[in-house]
């Protein structure tokens, strides 16, 4: 390698490390302060920088922001898809419920992360670049799981609405989405996979954003309710958790 090669290398370096400071001095003023606690000034003082420094790495605090979203789609992609494959490749039920409860499990001890990433605006779909970091990971993201169903189809078919049984309106939607993911589920079978999935989501989101405290709930057994509840209309077995 030249010199002039190594060098170009170690500024590539340099520069990758100081984003990736960036990114992790935004969480921490993200968790100690809130969302209003995260400005470019901030983060300059934080770091020991100016604020056209930090401009130098992040264009905007909208691309900064959209960033660190990544940064957390990617961490909690990783855990999902950790505890998907601890269990076997033709377990499919165990694979799903393994996959959700890592969900779960993330969620509820990075409550701040997940609400910055949930429930955050976001650019109109129509006008998220294909480029964008969230848009990537948080793909990603809603890959696995999509997957999992996926393979669930392919070995054993689930109950299906009939092709009459859905507006006409929300079978042409359904049918284009099921188009843009490859045909890998038809629209019927789409309609069942997303159903479960705002189940499970909206649960979710109620439980970290506190919306059901008033009547104090200890809100895991109804988490696993909503998991048997999958497992039923997907023809999996439900097991419950090992303590």
């Amino acid at each position: 390698m030249t010199p002039q090669a190594q060098a170009t290398g170690r500024v590539a370096r340099r520069r990758q490390a100081t984003l990736a400071e960036i990114r992790a001095t935004v969480r921490r003023l993200l968790n100690k302060g809130g969302p209003p606690a995260v400005t470019i000034n901030a983060v300059a003082r934080e770091m020991g920088m100016s604020g056209p420094a930090v401009y130098r790495y992040y264009a905007s605090h909208d691309e900064l922001v959209e960033a660190v979203i990544a940064d957390f789609y990617d961490e909690l992609t990783e855990a999902i898809v950790a505890a998907r494959d601890a269990q076997a490749a033709d377990a499919h039920g165990a694979r799903l419920l393994a996959a959700c409860r890592a969900m779960r499990g993330w969620a509820t001890t990075h409550s701040t992360e997940f609400t910055w990433m949930f429930a955050s605006p976001a650019p109109p779909f129509d006008e998220r670049g294909d480029d964008s970091p969230r848009r990537r990971s948080g793909q990603a993201f809603e890959r696995v799981f999509f997957d999992l169903i996926v393979d669930v189809w392919a070995v054993a078919p689930f109950p299906v609405p009939g092709p009459g049984d859905l507006p006409l309106a929300l079978r042409e939607q359904l049918a284009r989405y099921a188009a843009e993911t490859g045909g890998l589920l038809p629209p019927e079978a789409m309609h069942v996979f997303l159903s479960g999935w705002i189940k499970l989501y909206g649960l979710l989101c109620m439980e970290v954003l506190r919306q059901l405290d008033f009547a104090r709930i200890d809100l895991e057994p109804v988490f696993e309710e909503c998991l048997r509840d999958l497992c039923a209309t997907h023809g999996l077995t439900y097991e419950p958790p090992v303590r």
